[in-house]
């Protein structure tokens, strides 16, 4: 018998013009975490797709429990115990969180001659799952009530649930609280004390050296190389990684901020427990932080001030003038653009290409006779993104669902410069992207500055606000507890704002 309870030997995958694997291969032992990392694109989510079975691999072999499998499609590796939580959620929010658990394998009754779905035990066991994992939460509440990190919660209850002997986790903190990622390597640690085998995707290296037993690293769809996690230090992953050494993890500043020209004041919701009296002015060309723990309403104030959620009073100014915003189009009338958290349900139109995705809220302006798209304009903007942001794609008529979440977030940044906005609003612009593509998306924040542009930026990451920002803007429980000053900043006192008001 293998040592292994899993070996995936030179695997390889293509796509229309791009190579996504290239004779890559994964060894994973029982009752380990063996985590797999590289820059966004490098393949790690495409080869851990074809071994769930949602993509065909071209050549190669999987060996399960000693013996050479198949593996058809998602279903088909569930049977096998093969489990996958995905870095980009697709919730049922209208059905139960027990549905939601049991989709597509619910436990059955006869009543008479026909089989019907057993609520009652569904409920019983996805409560008792719940339970034991420590999860507060209700198996009859309706999914789409709870925050993203819950709903992340309650998709790798869903994996443990089918009693799986290899679990994926993809990206399985990006949406999690510090409190909430302790929680998951508790699960995580009792999974692998029963034999478990946990394939662990991440670009939070404190969290890789922590949790992890192997490290393999990937680049650019080649496999380049497998280290004991007890061996390695950041530096070197990084310098493994993107191929060279990377000094600095932040650039360095370009921007000199001027006067004060985007004033917010008293700021209130209509909903209680949201933000309340909120006042705040970013000078022209700043780089103004927002720093806060999950609920303290960071993101629910920049979509007020966006016109996406009501607000019962308050205030927003620009250059002196008074703005009127009650929709998201008021505001990119008045020069505001917000690139919302969660890229791939509010972000993205993924069954669209690149080309459709940059152009999409510009399309007003390539208009011949009124009437008609000017598309050799729109290629025109296209094709200067691509090359200016470094989109990695074999063309701008690719669909940007294909992309790395990297690559996807850089389209999503071109969609908003093709409309030259004043103030830019960033809701975790790095959440779930390689440290290569954060250093490229940090120098473009720092370039747009340069020019003059207010940039805000959204973040749960303290040591990125600290290394972009010119001030930082701390919120807890709805409300500002402090503005502290980016390079004299410390995560101390950033942690200490963001819990004053809680008991």
């Amino acid at each position: 018998m293998s040592e292994y309870i899993l070996e995936m030997k030179d695997i390889c995958k293509s796509f229309p013009g791009v190579k996504a694997l290239d004779h890559v291969s994964l060894q994973l032992i029982p009752g380990h975490v063996h985590s797999l990392m590289g820059e966004n694109g490098a393949g790690k989510s495409t080869l851990m797709k074809c071994l769930f079975g949602i993509y065909k691999k071209d050549s190669g072999s999987v060996i399960y429990n000693g013996e050479e499998v198949t593996i058809e499609d998602p279903f088909d590796a569930l049977q096998k115990g093969i489990a996958m939580v995905h870095q980009e959620l697709m919730p049922i929010q209208d059905r139960s969180i027990a549905e939601n658990i049991y989709c597509g394998r619910y436990p059955v009754k006869k009543v008479g001659p026909i089989e019907v779905i057993d609520h009652k035990k569904m409920n019983s066991d996805a409560q008792a799952l719940l339970d034991d994992l420590g999860l507060p939460f209700k198996a009859t509440d309706k999914l789409g009530t709870l925050s993203a990190s819950q709903m992340q919660l309650c998709e790798i209850a869903k994996a443990v649930s089918a009693d799986a002997k290899i679990i994926i986790l993809d990206e399985p903190t990006s949406s999690l609280t510090l409190k909430e990622v302790d929680k998951l390597f508790e699960i995580i640690h009792r999974l692998t004390s029963k034999g478990c085998g946990v394939i662990y995707i991440s670009h939070k290296m404190d969290e890789i050296l922590q949790i992890s037993d192997e490290v393999t690293i990937m680049r650019d769809g080649q496999y380049i190389g497998t280290w004991p996690a007890k061996d390695l230090t950041i530096d070197f992953i990084i310098a493994k990684e993107v191929g060279r050494e990377l000094k600095d993890l932040y650039p360095p500043k370009v921007n000199t901020p001027g006067e004060t020209i985007f004033e917010v004041k008293d700021f209130t919701s209509p909903l209680d427990r949201s933000f309340t009296n909120c006042s705040f002015s970013v000078r022209k060309g700043e780089i103004f932080g927002v720093a806060g723990l999950v609920g303290a309403q960071r993101t629910e104030l920049m979509e007020a001030i966006y016109g996406l959620r009501s607000h019962s009073s308050g205030t927003v100014t620009f250059d002196g003038k008074e703005l009127s915003i009650k929709c998201p189009e008021d505001a990119i009338k008045n020069g505001i653009a917000l690139i919302t958290e969660e890229r791939r349900r509010t972000g993205i139109f993924g069954v669209l290409s690149i080309s459709d995705n940059v152009a999409v809220a510009s399309l007003n302006d390539y208009l011949k006779f009124k009437c008609m798209l000017d598309h050799k304009s729109i290629k025109q903007v296209v094709d200067k993104s691509i090359k200016e942001l470094s989109i990695k794609t074999p063309s701008s008529k690719e669909l940007i669902r294909n992309l790395s979440g990297g690559n996807q977030q850089k389209v999503i940044i071109s969609r908003w410069l093709a409309k030259e906005p004043d103030v830019l609003i960033m809701d975790e612009p790095t959440r779930g992207i390689d440290v290569g593509a954060k250093y490229e998306i940090y120098s473009i924040i720092g370039k747009l500055a340069k020019e003059g542009k207010t940039i805000i930026v959204i973040s749960s990451e303290m040591p990125e606000l600290i290394g972009i920002c010119d001030r930082i803007m701390v919120m807890c429980e709805g409300k500002i507890t402090g503005t502290v000053d980016g390079p004299t900043a410390t995560q101390e006192k950033i942690m200490e704002l963001s819990t004053k008001f809680m008991s």
